[in-house]
């Protein structure tokens, strides 16, 4: 992978100068500031990151979406056939975890996430059930089996499902890191959508929720910004679906242990993953909360 000669192919004969933009553990992400055109990110995805189940052409299409909602940076450029992503740099600051949880914040961000999920279908299908399923193949397949928690967890997120049921498809982020989200000064914008898909809007809570330790009172104040009020269904909904979100990126820690090349200990972070939702399915609330999706009141 050399940046430069990519840069070239994009920008020909320009002089640009770019550096690293860190954080990210898939794919390598570069500033580039061009005199009179401004900043941009290039995003060169990792090697073999279909087995993530990213699909490039999902991911560009979801960021144009983003881009005309206001939430997602403009694309610039995507480079074939290789499907890097050109977007225009965001001038703004990281969101501080602690800030996530203020109830001003919690209130922007929920603002965003509607206007996410009630914007024209995208390519792709993300769903958590499904996705741990395939990542527990693909990691056999490359030689790691599935560790002893995975039964567990799988079991739960059976129950889950069958409790649930069928949810409204709509486009989805799934991946609500918070070194995603950006304060622009004027809204809250959120950039690699390399996840996003068709899916259940309670997976974007629940992953915003767990991946900020929400407390169940930032929970009700996420969810009355979002709806108008905290029922007690959907409350439960959220609640479970943290569950789903610990359980997809412990097999998403799974898989890179058998196709990643980088300096990372994905064993480990798989495993705190699977420590964190066997806790929440521990709760002795866990069974009220089935219960309350499954007959809601």
């Amino acid at each position: 992978m050399n940046p430069q000669a990519i840069i070239e192919r994009i920008w020909p004969r320009q002089p640009v100068v770019f550096e690293p933009l860190g954080g990210g553990i898939t794919n390598h992400n570069f500033k580039v500031d061009i005199e009179g055109e401004g900043s941009f990110v290039l995003r060169i995805g990792g090697k073999d990151t279909e087995l993530l189940g990213i699909d490039r052409h999902a991911e560009e299409a979801a960021s144009r979406m983003a881009a005309r909602i206001g939430v997602g940076p403009e694309v610039v450029s995507f480079l074939e056939p290789e499907g890097y992503l050109v977007t225009r740099f965001i001038e703004g600051s990281p969101i501080p975890v602690a800030d996530m949880r203020t109830q001003g914040m919690i209130e922007r961000v929920a603002a965003a996430l509607r206007s996410i999920h009630g914007a024209t279908l995208i390519p792709g299908r993300f769903d958590a059930h499904r996705v741990v399923e395939v990542s527990r193949e693909t990691a056999e397949r490359y030689g790691v089996p599935p560790p002893p928690d995975y039964d567990r967890a799988k079991a739960v997120a059976d129950r889950i499902e069958e409790a649930r049921g069928r949810q409204p498809l709509v486009p989805c982020h799934n991946d609500l890191l918070n070194a995603n989200f950006i304060d622009d000064g004027h809204g809250v914008r959120i950039v690699d959508w390399e996840y996003a898909g068709m899916g259940d809007r309670f997976f974007d809570l629940a992953n915003l929720s767990i991946n900020h330790e929400f407390e169940p009172e930032q929970d009700e104040a996420l969810l009355s910004a979002y709806f108008g009020a905290a029922c007690r269904e959907d409350f439960a909904a959220l609640r479970l679906m943290r569950f789903m979100s610990d359980f997809r990126e412990a097999m998403w820690g799974v898989v890179q242990q058998g196709i990643s090349e980088l300096d990372f200990d994905f064993k480990q972070y798989a495993a705190e993953h699977f420590e964190r939702l066997h806790a929440t399915a521990a709760d002795p609330r866990f069974e009220e909360w089935l219960a309350a999706v499954a007959a809601p009141s």
